[in-house]
């Protein structure tokens, strides 16, 4: 009895986590950049049950012997194994904002392993030590004419330095080159590289790292990919919100039927204790 009560406790858990997930994505679906989350619900290893009988004596050999008879296999529950992003593509949308860039991913390798494509970032000078990444790019120039994202982080040129601009007189070309006053060539804005971006540590405010803290490589020259940045326009989020919903009453739905279970296995625990108990 007490061994499907944890089991339909387990599914109660996974499904809450799966809930929670859910709304944090709905919540960020107008978020610019913001990639949804996805979760992967699995089950933990099937336990094999047996029964086991009276010790006695086989009339045969004259030695003592245990009857072990395999019942079958038991389900001890589920639990979420891992929540990755999904790095696919937002609408871009326009906004006419000489701050406002957006990434679009024109081609990038796939894994032959995984069969997952890579993704690009913007490149972020973080506030400790080596560099954060976003696709978030609502960018905007600070007292002092860096280029930062809303957070206040500075953002990073190809050769990893700050980019500071004289005023909001400038072009972003579709290959990252900034053009400023006179036709001349400020910076090119930073843009790096991820092939397994499932690998990246995701941080909070869309920001992303690497767990071993080493700096990703950048994209103009990494062979196979092509993509190009938009000025005055932002990549939204990739919250698919109707689907979403529904992923959320399916996951509603099914935390209410283990809780059902749950409460069936409450009801006959009372029942032993305190009717079947005072026999």
């Amino acid at each position: 009895m007490f061994r499907g009560f944890y089991t339909v406790a387990t599914g109660m858990i996974a499904q809450q986590r799966r809930t929670e997930l859910l709304s944090n994505n709905i919540t960020n679906a107008n978020t610019p950049g913001y990639k949804a989350d996805q979760s992967t619900i699995r089950s933990f290893p099937d336990m094999l049950m047996s029964r086991m009988t009276k010790s006695g004596t086989n009339l045969e050999s004259g030695l003592n012997t245990t009857a072990n008879n395999q019942i079958g296999a038991l389900n001890a529950g589920v639990y979420m194994q891992e929540t990755l992003p999904d790095y696919s593509q937002g609408q871009i949308t326009a906004t006419d904002l000489t701050t406002d860039v957006a990434l679009v991913d024109n081609q990038l390798p796939t894994d032959a392993e995984t069969g997952a494509k890579g993704a690009i970032f913007f490149r972020l000078e973080h506030p400790t030590e080596g560099e954060t990444y976003t696709r978030n790019g609502n960018f905007t120039l600070d007292p002092q004419g860096y280029l930062t994202n809303v957070q206040g982080l500075y953002v990073l040129s190809d050769s990893g330095q700050r980019i500071q601009l004289q005023n909001d007189d400038y072009q972003i070309m579709d290959d990252g080159r900034i053009i400023g006053a006179g036709e001349q060539e400020v910076a090119r804005i930073g843009v790096s590289y991820a092939a397994q971006p499932d690998t990246l540590q995701k941080q909070d405010n869309g920001l992303y790292r690497t767990y071993n803290g080493e700096d990703l490589p950048s994209a103009y020259t990494v062979n196979g990919v092509s993509f190009n940045l938009k000025q005055g326009y932002i990549e939204r989020s990739n919250v698919d919100a109707s689907k979403t919903m529904t992923e959320m009453l399916t996951a509603y739905r099914a935390f209410e039927a283990n809780q059902k279970v749950l409460q069936a296995y409450d009801r006959s625990m009372d029942k032993a204790v305190n009717e079947i108990g005072k026999v």
